[in-house]
């Protein structure tokens, strides 16, 4: 990453009781178990515990497949020019939604490249609109009607939502990668 840490991530000797119970309830019992993000979040308990309900939604428990979600957060990472978040879901997208280096590739890229189906294409032109114009236009809307029930297209603006939250918070923040998420950097500068 370009940029040193603006808010350095906490050691376990500063969390107070109330992180450390957070993050004991998350099932983290020390700082080594823990990613940069969360580590910096912990300077503001009382917002990062009102964030965690919306994410955990968006993460686990959304509607979206995980190769779609995957899509969704990438893309979103991509667009918003944040390594951090683009690197930690080029893991989870290989490790979790089967993904391979074709995809990671095409995201670059975007709705335009080929190698997406039309659903998957749907998606993207949904997420591009999101970002740029902060609303879905009435074609993708419809277009991503013919793959996604009502609910998913909810998740999908939470997911872009919530992903543009997070990378806003990552970049500002300046969180630098986790030493194991080295292997999977590779994010371009720009």
């Amino acid at each position: 990453m370009k940029n040193d840490a603006r808010i350095r991530p906490q050691t376990g000797a500063e969390w107070d009781p109330e992180i450390r119970d957070l993050f004991e309830r998350m099932g983290y019992q020390t700082e080594e178990d823990l990613y940069n993000v969360l580590k910096t979040l912990a300077h503001h308990p009382k917002m990062f515990k009102r964030w965690l309900p919306f994410a955990n939604h968006v993460l686990f428990k959304s509607s979206l497949s995980p190769r779609i979600r995957e899509i969704v957060i990438l893309r979103t990472g991509w667009l918003c020019h944040s390594e951090y978040e683009w690197t930690q879901h080029v893991r989870i997208g290989r490790e979790e939604a089967g993904m391979i280096r074709a995809d990671f590739k095409a995201l670059e890229k975007g709705s335009q490249d080929l190698h997406w189906n039309a659903q998957e294409r749907a998606v993207l032109r949904a997420v591009e609109e999101l970002t740029k114009d902060k609303n879905v236009s009435d074609a993708v809307w419809e277009e991503m009607s013919q793959f996604f029930t009502q609910t998913q297209r909810m998740d999908i603006v939470a997911t872009v939502g919530n992903y543009t939250l997070v990378s806003m918070m990552l970049n500002a923040f300046g969180v630098q990668l986790d030493d194991w998420l080295e292997k999977y950097s590779g994010f371009p500068a720009r």
